[in-house]
Protein backbone atom coordinates (compact mmCIF):
# COMPACT_ATOMS: atom_id res chain seq x y z
CA UNK A 1 0.00 0.00 0.00
CA UNK A 2 2.76 2.45 0.93
CA UNK A 3 4.44 1.76 -2.42
CA UNK A 4 1.19 2.49 -4.26
CA UNK A 5 0.74 5.81 -2.46
CA UNK A 6 4.32 6.84 -3.24
CA UNK A 7 3.88 5.85 -6.88
CA UNK A 8 0.73 7.97 -7.09
CA UNK A 9 2.57 10.93 -5.61
CA UNK A 10 5.38 10.51 -8.12
CA UNK A 11 2.92 10.46 -11.03
CA UNK A 12 1.27 13.61 -9.74
CA UNK A 13 4.63 15.41 -9.43
CA UNK A 14 6.63 14.47 -12.56
CA UNK A 15 9.02 17.43 -12.21
CA UNK A 16 10.15 16.24 -8.80
CA UNK A 17 10.48 12.67 -10.06
CA UNK A 18 12.71 13.83 -12.93
CA UNK A 19 15.06 15.65 -10.57
CA UNK A 20 17.58 13.08 -9.36
CA UNK A 21 19.24 13.83 -6.04
CA UNK A 22 22.69 15.38 -6.39
CA UNK A 23 25.55 13.08 -5.42
CA UNK A 24 27.71 15.40 -3.34
CA UNK A 25 30.71 13.07 -3.49
CA UNK A 26 30.63 12.89 -7.29
CA UNK A 27 30.09 16.64 -7.59
CA UNK A 28 33.21 17.28 -5.51
CA UNK A 29 35.45 15.40 -7.98
CA UNK A 30 37.31 17.67 -10.41
CA UNK A 31 36.80 17.06 -14.13
CA UNK A 32 39.21 14.21 -15.02
CA UNK A 33 38.98 14.81 -18.78
CA UNK A 34 41.94 17.24 -19.07
CA UNK A 35 44.17 14.68 -17.31
CA UNK A 36 43.03 11.84 -19.54
CA UNK A 37 43.44 13.93 -22.70
CA UNK A 38 46.89 15.14 -21.65
CA UNK A 39 48.07 11.59 -20.89
CA UNK A 40 46.76 10.40 -24.23
CA UNK A 41 48.25 13.36 -26.12
CA UNK A 42 51.76 13.14 -24.72
CA UNK A 43 52.09 9.37 -25.15
CA UNK A 44 50.65 9.52 -28.67
CA UNK A 45 52.98 12.39 -29.58
CA UNK A 46 56.12 10.55 -28.51
CA UNK A 47 55.17 7.29 -30.24
CA UNK A 48 54.09 9.15 -33.39
CA UNK A 49 57.46 10.88 -33.58
CA UNK A 50 59.00 7.42 -34.03
CA UNK A 51 56.26 6.20 -36.40
CA UNK A 52 56.71 9.28 -38.58
CA UNK A 53 60.44 8.63 -38.81
CA UNK A 54 61.35 11.93 -37.14
CA UNK A 55 63.34 10.22 -34.38
CA UNK A 56 65.68 7.21 -34.67
CA UNK A 57 63.68 4.09 -33.78
CA UNK A 58 66.50 2.86 -31.54
CA UNK A 59 65.07 5.16 -28.88
CA UNK A 60 61.54 3.74 -29.16
CA UNK A 61 61.67 1.89 -25.80
CA UNK A 62 61.27 5.30 -24.12
CA UNK A 63 57.62 5.06 -25.12
CA UNK A 64 57.12 2.03 -22.89
CA UNK A 65 57.46 3.94 -19.62
CA UNK A 66 54.99 6.54 -20.84
CA UNK A 67 52.62 3.88 -22.09
CA UNK A 68 52.53 2.15 -18.70
CA UNK A 69 52.54 5.11 -16.31
CA UNK A 70 50.97 8.08 -18.08
CA UNK A 71 49.10 6.89 -21.17
CA UNK A 72 47.97 3.77 -19.36
CA UNK A 73 47.83 4.48 -15.64
CA UNK A 74 46.71 8.11 -15.68
CA UNK A 75 44.05 7.49 -18.33
CA UNK A 76 42.72 4.45 -16.51
CA UNK A 77 42.37 6.53 -13.35
CA UNK A 78 40.65 9.29 -15.33
CA UNK A 79 38.22 6.70 -16.65
CA UNK A 80 37.39 5.47 -13.15
CA UNK A 81 36.73 9.04 -12.00
CA UNK A 82 34.49 9.56 -15.03
CA UNK A 83 32.47 6.52 -13.91
CA UNK A 84 32.13 8.16 -10.49
CA UNK A 85 30.88 11.36 -12.10
CA UNK A 86 28.31 9.44 -14.16
CA UNK A 87 29.91 10.19 -17.55
CA UNK A 88 29.57 6.97 -19.57
CA UNK A 89 31.31 8.43 -22.63
CA UNK A 90 34.37 9.68 -20.74
CA UNK A 91 34.54 6.54 -18.63
CA UNK A 92 34.46 4.27 -21.67
CA UNK A 93 36.97 6.35 -23.62
CA UNK A 94 39.61 6.92 -20.95
CA UNK A 95 39.36 3.43 -19.46
CA UNK A 96 39.66 1.85 -22.90
CA UNK A 97 42.59 3.92 -24.11
CA UNK A 98 44.32 3.53 -20.76
CA UNK A 99 43.98 -0.22 -21.27
CA UNK A 100 45.21 0.21 -24.86
CA UNK A 101 48.47 1.76 -23.69
CA UNK A 102 48.97 -0.86 -20.99
CA UNK A 103 48.34 -3.60 -23.55
CA UNK A 104 50.83 -1.93 -25.91
CA UNK A 105 53.44 -1.94 -23.14
CA UNK A 106 52.70 -5.59 -22.33
CA UNK A 107 52.84 -6.63 -25.99
CA UNK A 108 56.22 -5.03 -26.65
CA UNK A 109 57.68 -6.12 -23.30
CA UNK A 110 56.43 -9.70 -23.07
CA UNK A 111 54.72 -11.00 -26.19
CA UNK A 112 56.16 -9.54 -29.40
CA UNK A 113 59.02 -12.04 -29.42
CA UNK A 114 56.58 -14.96 -29.41
CA UNK A 115 55.14 -14.02 -32.81
CA UNK A 116 57.16 -15.20 -35.84
CA UNK A 117 58.63 -12.29 -37.77
CA UNK A 118 56.63 -13.24 -40.86
CA UNK A 119 53.34 -12.94 -38.95
CA UNK A 120 54.12 -9.94 -36.77
CA UNK A 121 52.94 -7.29 -39.24
CA UNK A 122 49.54 -8.88 -39.81
CA UNK A 123 49.08 -9.43 -36.06
CA UNK A 124 49.87 -5.80 -35.20
CA UNK A 125 47.77 -4.64 -38.14
CA UNK A 126 44.76 -6.58 -36.83
CA UNK A 127 45.32 -5.12 -33.35
CA UNK A 128 45.41 -1.55 -34.64
CA UNK A 129 42.50 -1.91 -37.06
CA UNK A 130 40.34 -3.37 -34.25
CA UNK A 131 41.13 -0.29 -32.17
CA UNK A 132 40.22 1.81 -35.20
CA UNK A 133 36.78 0.20 -35.31
CA UNK A 134 36.23 0.93 -31.62
CA UNK A 135 37.40 4.53 -32.09
CA UNK A 136 35.08 4.99 -35.08
CA UNK A 137 31.97 4.32 -33.03
CA UNK A 138 33.31 6.43 -30.18
CA UNK A 139 33.68 9.22 -32.73
CA UNK A 140 29.98 8.88 -33.57
CA UNK A 141 29.16 9.17 -29.86
CA UNK A 142 31.49 12.18 -29.56
CA UNK A 143 29.29 14.16 -31.95
CA UNK A 144 27.21 15.14 -28.92
CA UNK A 145 30.18 16.39 -26.86
CA UNK A 146 32.41 19.18 -28.24
CA UNK A 147 34.03 19.89 -31.58
CA UNK A 148 37.46 19.71 -29.93
CA UNK A 149 36.85 16.21 -28.55
CA UNK A 150 35.14 15.02 -31.73
CA UNK A 151 38.14 16.10 -33.80
CA UNK A 152 40.42 14.01 -31.55
CA UNK A 153 38.33 10.89 -32.17
CA UNK A 154 38.09 11.50 -35.91
CA UNK A 155 41.86 11.89 -36.27
CA UNK A 156 42.50 8.94 -33.98
CA UNK A 157 40.22 6.71 -36.05
CA UNK A 158 42.19 7.57 -39.18
CA UNK A 159 45.50 7.11 -37.31
CA UNK A 160 44.63 3.59 -36.15
CA UNK A 161 43.34 2.51 -39.56
CA UNK A 162 46.29 3.93 -41.52
CA UNK A 163 48.84 2.45 -39.08
CA UNK A 164 46.99 -0.88 -39.10
CA UNK A 165 46.98 -1.06 -42.90
CA UNK A 166 50.63 -0.04 -43.03
CA UNK A 167 51.66 -2.69 -40.52
CA UNK A 168 49.57 -5.42 -42.16
CA UNK A 169 51.08 -4.68 -45.57
CA UNK A 170 54.58 -4.06 -44.27
CA UNK A 171 54.52 -0.64 -45.94
CA UNK A 172 56.83 1.82 -44.16
CA UNK A 173 55.48 4.79 -46.12
CA UNK A 174 51.94 4.14 -44.88
CA UNK A 175 53.20 3.67 -41.32
CA UNK A 176 55.00 7.02 -41.54
CA UNK A 177 51.80 8.63 -42.82
CA UNK A 178 49.99 7.16 -39.81
CA UNK A 179 52.69 8.68 -37.61
CA UNK A 180 52.08 12.14 -39.06
CA UNK A 181 48.33 11.80 -38.54
CA UNK A 182 49.09 10.60 -35.01
CA UNK A 183 51.00 13.83 -34.40
CA UNK A 184 47.95 15.82 -35.51
CA UNK A 185 45.83 13.71 -33.16
CA UNK A 186 48.18 14.47 -30.27
CA UNK A 187 48.02 18.20 -30.97
CA UNK A 188 44.21 18.11 -31.06
CA UNK A 189 44.10 16.18 -27.77
CA UNK A 190 46.56 18.58 -26.16
CA UNK A 191 44.38 21.50 -27.26
CA UNK A 192 41.27 19.92 -25.74
CA UNK A 193 43.16 19.28 -22.50
CA UNK A 194 44.66 22.79 -22.49
CA UNK A 195 41.21 24.29 -23.02
CA UNK A 196 39.72 22.27 -20.18
CA UNK A 197 42.41 23.28 -17.68
CA UNK A 198 42.66 26.91 -18.80
CA UNK A 199 38.92 27.56 -18.98
CA UNK A 200 38.55 26.10 -15.49
CA UNK A 201 41.33 28.13 -13.90
CA UNK A 202 40.30 31.39 -15.60
CA UNK A 203 36.61 30.70 -14.84
CA UNK A 204 35.66 31.70 -18.38
CA UNK A 205 36.03 30.42 -21.92
CA UNK A 206 39.55 31.41 -22.90
CA UNK A 207 39.93 28.62 -25.47
CA UNK A 208 36.78 27.61 -27.37
CA UNK A 209 35.81 23.95 -27.65
CA UNK A 210 32.39 24.48 -29.30
CA UNK A 211 29.71 22.38 -27.64
CA UNK A 212 27.87 20.07 -30.04
CA UNK A 213 24.98 19.19 -27.72
CA UNK A 214 21.55 20.19 -28.95
CA UNK A 215 18.46 20.69 -26.81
Amino acid sequence: MAEDIEAARTRSRPAEAASAPVDAAAASIADPAPLGLAAFALTTFVLSMFNAGLVDNKGEPVVLGLALAYGGGAQLLAGMWEFRKGNAFGATAFSSYGAFWISFWAYVTFFAGRIPQANRGSAVGLYLIAWGIFTAYMWVASLRTTAAVSLVFLLLTVTFLVLGIGEARGNDTTVKLGGWIGLATAVAAWYASFAGVTNFTFKREVLPVRALRRA
